[in-house]
C-alpha cells in the first residue's frame, strides 16, 4: 500500500495471536451452499476461508482492550466500566446522556418506540435495513432524501451521503413538519457503498432543522470514518484531527444510535445517546424491559471496558489510514482488473456492481445474491448481498421493492485480514467475472416475515 507521498507503508500493529483457517475444496463448498440455500448468512464459518460477510462485530481487538477484559466490574448495578464508557462517549462524541444496549437495534428500537407516532414521516440518507425495520415497526414512514447522486454507483461524487435539502422541503410541504419526528443521518451511508456526508452539507442540515424545530439523530456505526473522509475530502478540514471533526459531527446532531461493534472495535455493543433529558429518560426506563439495567444495557462490565477503550484507538489517524487503506487496496486492485464496483472508493467494504456484472439477469432474479453464492463456490470468499433482497417487499404491493442499487458487499473486518489474503480475493471476483455470462439467477424458496436476507432460502433457476 502506498501513502499520499507514494511511500510504501504498513499496518500500525503487529500480529500477537492467529486463528487457523481451514482450507475447502470446491466439492464441499458445492454442498456447503446448497445446504445454505445459496444464502451466505446460512454458511458455517468452519467452511468459509476469507470471511467478507460483515464488519459488525468481527474485528480483531487490541491487547489494551483484551486487558480490559479483565478489569470488568460485573456487578448488576453502577459497574463502573459503564461509568468509564460514559465518560469517554461524553467526551469524544459530546452528548450528556448515555443508554447502553447490546447492538445497534437495541438502540434503533429504543429511539423508534420513544419518537416516532403512528403515520410520522422519517427522512434519512438512504434506509439500512434494521433502521427501517424499527421505523416501520413504530409506525412510521421511511422517506429517502439522500442526493441522486447515491443512487448511481458509477457518480465520482466525493460525498454520496449527503441529504438534499430540496427533498426535504418538498416533504414538509406535503405532510408539516409537525409530522417529521426527527431526521435520521448516517454516517458513510452503508447501502450506498459505504459514503460519507460532508460537514458543509451537515452544517446545512443543521440550520433547516433549527429553522422548522425537527432534531438530528446520527447513525453513529460508522461516523468515526466519515471524519475520516472529511479531512481527506473537505476544503479546510485538512489540518484538523479525527477527533476534533468527529466532535464537531455530534456537536451539530441531538443524539445518535451506535452499533459499537464497528468503528469502535469490538465483539458486541451499542448505545443510544441524546442530549433532550426527557428523551434520555425514556429510554432509560425503556432499556430495562427490553435491554438490561440501564448501567449495562443488556451488556457484561467487560464488553463496555473494551468499548471505551476501543473509541479511544479508534481515532487515531493512523489505524483509520489503515484501514481505510486496505479497502481502497482492495478496490483499486479490482477496478484494474475491469470489475465493476461502486465509485468513489467508501469506508468499510467494496461494493460490486451486481447489475453491471451480471446484465442478463433480471433483478427478480437476485444477481447479487447469486454473485455472493458464486464467490463463495469460486474461493470460499464470504460476502454480502446488497440489493433487491435486502429492500424487502413493498408493504402496500407486496412487490419486491427492486432499488436502484444491486450490489455484493465485500467487507473489510478491522485488523484482520492481510494483504495477501485481499489478492486472492482481487484473482476470485476477477475469474468469476470472466465467467460472468455463465452464471444463471435463483429463485427465493423460503422468505421470512422480516429481514428476509437473513435468512431466506433459495435454489437455482433451471
Amino acid at each position: 500500500m502506498k501513502d499520499k507521498t507514494g511511500h510504501s507503508w504498513a499496518e500500525p500493529y503487529k500480529i500477537k495471536m492467529v486463528e487457523l483457517l481451514r482450507m475447502t475444496t470446491r466439492e464441499e463448498r458445492e454442498q456447503a451452499i446448497r445446504e445454505a440455500g445459496y444464502n451466505t448468512f446460512l454458511l458455517r464459518s468452519r467452511d468459509v476461508y476469507i470471511d467478507l460477510l460483515t464488519d459488525s462485530g468481527t474485528s480483531a481487538m487490541s491487547d489494551r482492550q483484551w486487558a480490559g477484559l479483565m478489569m470488568g466490574d460485573e456487578a448488576y448495578a453502577g459497574s463502573e466500566n459503564f461509568y468509564n464508557l460514559q465518560g469517554a462517549i461524553q467526551e469524544y462524541y459530546g452528548y450528556k446522556y448515555l443508554v447502553p444496549t447490546h447492538q445497534g437495534r437495541g438502540a434503533e428500537h429504543l429511539m423508534s418506540q420513544i419518537l416516532i407516532k403512528p403515520g410520522d414521516y422519517v427522512p434519512g440518507n438512504m434506509y439500512f435495513t434494521t433502521t427501517r425495520l424499527h421505523q416501520e415497526m413504530a409506525g412510521g414512514h421511511f422517506v429517502d432524501v439522500i442526493v441522486d447522486e447515491a443512487h448511481d454507483p458509477a457518480s465520482p461524487h466525493p460525498f454520496k451521503g449527503n441529504v438534499d435539502i430540496a427533498k426535504l422541503d418538498r416533504l414538509v410541504a406535503e405532510v408539516g413538519a409537525n409530522h417529521i419526528p426527527y431526521i435520521s443521518l448516517e454516517g458513510c451511508v452503508n447501502m450506498a457503498g459505504g459514503q460519507p456526508f460532508s460537514m458543509a452539507n451537515l452544517k446545512d442540515l443543521h440550520d433547516w432543522c433549527r429553522q422548522h424545530d425537527i432534531p438530528i439523530m446520527l447513525d453513529a456505526t460508522r461516523t468515526i470514518e466519515n471524519a475520516w473522509f472529511i479531512r481527506r475530502r473537505e476544503e479546510g478540514y485538512a489540518d484538523k484531527s479525527i477527533r476534533e471533526i468527529l466532535r464537531e459531527i455530534c456537536d451539530l446532531t441531538d443524539g445518535c444510535t451506535m452499533s459499537a461493534k464497528k468503528d469502535l472495535l469490538v465483539n458486541i455493543g451499542g448505545f443510544f445517546a441524546c442530549n433532550d433529558e426527557e428523551v434520555f429518560l425514556k429510554a432509560q426506563n425503556m432499556v430495562v424491559v427490553y435491554e438490561g439495567l440501564h448501567t449495562y444495557g443488556g451488556l457484561a462490565g467487560r464488553d463496555m471496558e473494551a468499548m471505551a477503550r476501543g473509541l479511544r484507538e479508534a481515532v487515531l489517524q493512523e489505524h483509520q489510514d489503515a484501514r481505510i487503506g486496505q479497502v481502497r487496496y482492495l478496490g483499486v486492485h479490482l477496478r484494474n482488473a475491469g470489475v465493476p464496483i461502486v465509485r468513489p472508493i467508501g469506508s468499510h467494504a467494496i461494493f460490486l456492481d451486481a447489475k453491471m456484472f451480471l446484465p442478463h439477469l433480471d433483478q427478480d432474479q437476485f444477481p447479487a445474491q447469486t454473485l455472493a453464492a458464486e464467490l463463495y463456490l469460486e474461493a470460499g470468499i464470504r460476502s454480502m448481498e446488497r440489493g433487491n433482497v435486502s429492500a424487502g417487499r413493498d408493504p402496500e404491493t407486496g412487490q419486491n421493492r427492486r432499488p436502484a442499487l444491486e450490489l455484493v458487499r465485500l467487507t473489510l473486518p478491522r485488523r484482520v485480514y492481510t494483504q495477501a489474503h485481499m489478492d486472492v480475493v482481487v484473482e476470485a471476483v476477477a475469474s468469476v467475472y470472466e465467467r460472468r455470462t455463465e452464471i444463471r439467477g435463483l429463485e427465493m424458496a423460503y422468505e421470512p416475515e422480516y429481514l428476509r436476507f437473513f435468512q431466506a432460502r433459495f435454489q437455482p433457476l433451471e
